[in-house]
């Protein structure tokens, strides 16, 4: 999975529980959704993203050699 489509993925999922939280345990749920807009917003504008730096610590969208790709 590349960079791009994990840091999708994590905005997405994150926005998600936000509004399971909301439902189910309190308004304040919403404050995750809101962060993550404002995260999204921020980096569009900056080209900083503090999810992409942490996930290219963890190693997602490593580029692998060739004979590992589709193992």
């Amino acid at each position: 999975m590349t960079l791009e489509r994990s840091i999708r993925l994590l905005a997405g999922s994150f926005v998600l529980v936000s509004l399971a939280l909301y439902q189910f345990v309190s308004p304040w749920g919403l404050l995750l959704a809101g962060f993550v807009g404002l995260n999204l917003v921020q980096s569009s504008f900056t080209g900083f993203c503090p999810a992409e730096t942490i996930l290219r610590r963890l190693g997602v969208g490593a580029r692998r050699p060739r004979h590992e790709a589709r193992a």
